[in-house]
């Protein structure tokens, strides 16, 4: 995919400011290696775009071959469609290891009819925990739809079509685990999660109805590659630092307003014996979604 005036803009200057190695990918042929699933990953239109299917054997996935630290990461995604129940569709950024680092967007499926649900979280050095889920206001069947992941040192923005839905800020400063020193691969996953994915497990997939079937285009990825070691993307990192604007903190409003299902720091059964350090008021200056 031949990048935007913008993206080459952006490329120039990574190039003049010194980093190391820029990765601007859109090529599902080139960019990604075989996870899982074998010929269940049909390539095509030039490695332009990808489907993923499971059946009552395996899922399937790829994986970006560079890891990349700091960057932002674009995909156009239509959802499997009618009776999606314990279907697991996953977009996320992961290390390796008990302490990796990881970003998730999974796609839970349901019922026909029944709303899909985005799930997110943040692990860092192999603390996870921080879920906030959403409904779509959108039928993400019917049509592509555009995840993206904008992650540097200082925040990770998750944004659907434009519109920033969740913003992780670093607060390591109040002792908040943040990941800004392991590289990660990019995947993309299709994949049986009954177990817990529709209703917490109440509702089982129907294996009658495979093929289940992900679609994926446009892939784009700015980031950096850090060929010798983490230093390489201090640089990058460091220009990635911009918030949002005040047009599209009003849209994070609205989003967080209406559309989350699930935040882990109004789970007052969960943590009954008191909510996680970042979720408690004294430590609000330092919140989510607080920019």
């Amino acid at each position: 995919m031949a990048p935007s005036w913008g993206g080459s803009y952006f490329l120039l200057l990574c190039m003049l400011l010194g980093f190391s190695t820029i990765a601007y990918g859109g090529n599902f042929n080139t960019d990604f290696d075989l996870l899982f699933g074998d010929d269940r990953v049909k390539i095509s239109d030039g490695g332009q775009s990808m489907s993923l299917s499971m059946d009552k054997y395996s899922g399937s996935g790829v994986a970006t071959k560079d890891q990349f630290l700091f960057g932002r990461f674009d995909m156009k995604i239509k959802l499997v469609g009618g009776n999606s129940a314990g279907t697991v569709t996953a977009f996320y950024l992961s290390s390796q290891g008990d302490h990796h680092d990881e970003v998730d967007l999974e796609f839970l499926g349901n019922l026909t009819g029944d709303p899909y649900m985005l799930s997110t979280n943040v692990f860092a050095n192999g603390v996870g925990g921080r879920e906030v889920q959403y409904y779509l206001w959108f039928d993400p069947t019917a049509d592509y739809h555009t995840y993206s992941i904008d992650w540097s040192p200082t925040r990770i923005i998750i944004w659907v079509d434009d519109t920033p839905i969740r913003v992780i800020n670093n607060k390591e400063i109040i002792g908040v685990p943040f990941p800004t020193k392991q590289p990660m691969r990019l995947y993309t996953t299709l994949w049986n999660g009954d177990a817990w994915a529709t209703r917490w497990g109440q509702v089982k997939i129907d294996l009658s109805q495979a093929p289940f079937i992900a679609r994926f285009k446009n892939y784009n990825g700015t980031a950096c590659v850090p060929k010798k070691g983490i230093a390489d993307c201090k640089g990058f990192g460091a220009s990635m630092k911009k918030g949002i604007d005040n047009e599209n903190k009003k849209k994070l409003k609205q989003v967080n307003s209406k559309w989350v299902v699930y935040h882990y720091c109004r789970d007052l059964r969960r943590y009954a014996h008191g909510l996680p350090f970042e979720c408690r008021r004294d430590n609000m200056a330092h919140s989510d979604n607080n920019q």
